[in-house]
């Protein structure tokens, strides 16, 4: 079980949370010397560094951009001096890949995984009413024990590179807030919500987990801020009556309570918005408070010009309202879990997630995106290292859970993406990650990976554990793009007769599927990479969906343009984006819009 809680940072009565955000210090440690060189104390130096942001953009040096290796942030972090006898932790939004934190020369704590957060207990270290010195030390260097998976080479000059396994590029640092935190002494460390739905009413059945033994209350209070229900006892159900639903695009959401009491006195108060609503799969429908929905949106990523992978709060803000223009309800966290104000918004806003662990580069190829296509296995769950990695999946799939368990937006768990599934020893590393993520999950979500191109009916051996087929297919691009868009169509209708026949009753959704598209070419008649062929792929894609009642949502790769590794195959990152990198509209777009604006939400009912 995880040592420290996941809840985001909150001031409430008895808490407080300092954000550290702002201008950090900075260093690259090329030759690796920065523990015996004593930066533990202090890192060399005057350079500056924005956090929440990726360190590549800023620069001009293309040695800087690429980098692969330690590289160390400093901040000076005062406490005050009314804050000693509470519970003392900083917070890591994320460190890309991993981090070693040491405040006034002391190692606190180390974290491996480059997406969710860590904490830091500092009560024992830190000095009251005085300036405290934060040195972190962070690698982004691949591996194949760690998520997302790749390499690390070594170049003849000595200098490092990262070769992914994955076709996004390696933006690393501290690129999510990090905030101080004084909580008392006993503090509520955790809750588990779930959800039943009867006639107009509702039951909220929950689990809270504290650090003592004070008795815990429950208060529910609906948007117009009267009580709407409440409990007591560290576990039991909430009756709500006349119940608001929290429904797709039509978000309602309540705020819940919850204190640690002693007597009339509040121990530890924190709160949260959270959504009324029920999710399950049911034969090939998926079911949102009994309802059917098709998901239509995207597969995105945190990725935006300058800061790279840091959240942005107006590139967020940006994203909602383009999404909401072009009609979409979904969306996949392609490849990672993103920032926690994201899955905030998506609550406000009645949007969908299929919230993904970043297990992806499980296909052992540096452009698995073409060589599976051509039926290339690599048997990558039979190397020695294999139990390590696993270990490094669980564990993340854990901290996922834990942190966006309680999202109303989060409907499906997206274990894997793109995984080589053809050999029998992915089977049990399947079914050890898929029975983990059902056993700390108390709503039971749906779980899903994204099949690869060569995870077909017949030589995939892991279908079988997801609740609904998420499948990543480019006919018509990597497979018979161009003038043989005819032939493509073919055969993406072969393959989807062929899962037909298996007759799994399930749904099944498409979680990639696009053409790279430069948003300045047009050409008549079209040709590949043109504005006109991206939508005449898109008509031949549409027609295929259309086809099958069992294909129930559709999320497009991708959302805008991304960076990615330089290579032939990449114009300066990947241009499958419906919009720019800069967040206008490609042709495609209005095409989209179009459908998905009259498709009703329970298309194929």
């Amino acid at each position: 079980m995880l040592e420290y809680s996941m809840l985001y940072p909150r001031t409430t009565l008895s808490r407080r949370a300092v954000s550290l955000d702002g201008m950090w210090k900075f260093c690259l440690d090329e030759q690796e010397t920065g523990e015996k060189s004593g930066w533990t104390f202090g890192i060399p130096g005057n350079e500056l560094i924005p956090v929440p942001a990726s360190f590549q953009d800023f620069y001009t040096e293309k040695e800087i951009r690429d980098y692969a290796g330690d590289f160390w942030y400093e901040k000076d972090m005062f406490v005050p001096e009314e804050w000693e006898g509470r519970e003392l932790f900083l917070r890591f939004g994320a460190a890309t890949h991993r981090a070693v934190v040491y405040v006034n020369g002391t190692k606190i704590t180390e974290h491996e995984g480059g997406f969710l957060p860590f904490l830091a207990n500092v009560t024992r270290v830190v000095r009251y009413g005085a300036s405290n010195k934060v040195v972190v030390k962070v690698n982004n260097e691949l591996t194949v024990t760690n998520i997302p998976c790749g390499e690390t080479a070594r170049l003849a000059n000595g200098r490092k590179i990262s070769k992914p396994y994955f076709d996004f590029f390696n933006y690393s640092g501290l690129q999510r807030s990090v905030y101080l935190l004084a909580l008392p002494k006993e503090y509520i460390f955790d809750f588990d919500l779930n959800y039943e739905i009867s006639g107009k009413d509702a039951n909220i059945q929950y689990r809270v987990k504290t650090t003592g033994g004070h008795s815990v209350m429950l208060t529910l209070y609906d948007e117009e801020g009267r009580i709407a229900a409440q409990a007591k006892g560290t576990d039991g159900t909430m009756e709500v009556k006349n119940a608001r639903l929290w429904r797709v695009r039509d978000a309602y959401l309540y705020k819940l309570v919850i204190r640690i009491m002693d007597g009339e006195r509040i121990v530890d108060e924190y709160q949260q918005e959270i959504g009324i609503r029920t999710i399950e799969v049911k034969n090939t429908l998926i079911l949102l408070n009994g309802e059917p929905v098709y998901l239509r949106g995207f597969g995105k990523h945190e990725d935006s010009d300058i800061v790279g992978r840091g959240f942005h709060i107006g590139v967020m803000k940006r994203d909602f309202e383009l999404m909401k223009w072009i009609g979409a309800n979904s969306f996949r966290t392609a490849h990672y879990p993103y920032s926690e104000e994201i899955y905030q918004m998506a609550d406000r806003e009645g949007f969908l997630i299929i919230d993904e662990v970043a297990a992806v580069g499980m296909f052992e190829s540096l452009m698995n995106f073409m060589e599976a296509s051509t039926g290339k296995k690599t048997a990558f769950f039979e190397k020695e290292t294999t139990p390590v990695l696993l270990m490094a999946h669980k564990r993340a799939i854990e901290e996922m859970i834990t942190r966006d368990k309680n999202h109303p937006s989060v409907i499906a768990w997206s274990l894997l993406n793109e995984p080589e599934t053809t050999n029998e020893a992915a089977v049990p590393y399947f079914e050890e990650v898929f029975q983990l993520a059902r056993q700390l999950d108390v709503q039971k979500r749906p779980r899903t990976f994204a099949l690869i191109m060569n995870s077909v009916p017949g030589a995939c051996k892991c279908y079988p554990f997801s609740d609904m087929i998420a499948l990543n297919r480019y006919f018509g691009w990597y497979v018979k793009g161009g003038h043989e868009i005819a032939e493509a169509e073919a055969l993406f209708r072969k393959e989807m007769d062929a899962w037909k026949a298996l007759n799994l009753n399930k749904p099944f959704i498409f979680s990639e599927y696009g053409a790279d598209t430069l948003g300045s070419e047009h050409k008549l008649p079209s040709v590949m990479w043109s504005q006109e062929y991206q939508e005449e792929y898109l008509k031949m894609t549409n027609a295929v969906f259309d086809s099958y009642d069992f294909i129930k949502g559709e999320q497009i790769w991708n959302f805008a343009d991304f960076q990615t590794t330089e290579g032939i195959l990449r114009v300066n990152g990947n241009k499958k984006g419906v919009f720019t990198r800069q967040r206008q509209p490609k042709d495609a777009a209005y095409l989209l819009r179009k459908r998905w604006k009259e498709l009703p939400l329970d298309y194929k009912r």
